[in-house]
């Protein structure tokens, strides 16, 4: 079910990190830097995203990690659903982790968390870690960017 942890919340954190210079080798350190994250914990999300593709790691003196994709490659909505599992609010309307509920026949919630579902997974797919860097991100909604909504 959809809740971001903080493994998800950082894991995008390193991606962003790695995506402001694509090509460019970070240390540990320097991502632990600037996502406010420890090295240590740092270092379990970073083998992670590495075993899933998201990035590569270079040993040495000069080693570290840096993005094994384009950022216009990494879907948002990819990247959540492998760290952090399933997007539906509910076990009953997942696509993925459908879990049968008794009182399925006939509920009038189901519907609501298929919208809800629906309507996550639409943005979180839609956006790429490239949007996120370019503050391009849309509302379903309506064509405005959020970004330009928040900032005033």
């Amino acid at each position: 079910m959809v809740k971001v942890s903080s493994k998800g919340e950082y894991a995008l954190r390193a991606l962003l990190v790695l995506g402001q210079q694509p090509g460019k080798v970070y240390t540990i350190n320097e991502i632990a830097e600037q996502t406010l994250v420890t090295a240590k914990y740092l270092e379990q999300i970073l083998i992670k995203l590495r075993k899933l593709g998201y990035v590569q790691s270079k040993r040495g003196v000069h080693g570290g990690y840096m993005l094994s994709l384009s950022p216009a490659d990494i879907s948002i909505g990819d990247v959540i659903r492998q760290i952090e599992g399933p997007l539906s609010p509910m076990g009953c309307t997942s696509v993925t982790a459908y879990v049968p509920c008794p009182l399925e026949e006939g509920c009038l919630l189901k519907p609501l968390w298929k919208v809800v579902r629906d309507t996550v997974a639409h943005v979180l797919e839609q956006t790429t870690l490239d949007d996120l860097l370019h503050k391009r991100i849309k509302s379903p909604l309506g064509g405005e960017e959020l970004v330009k909504k928040q900032n005033r």
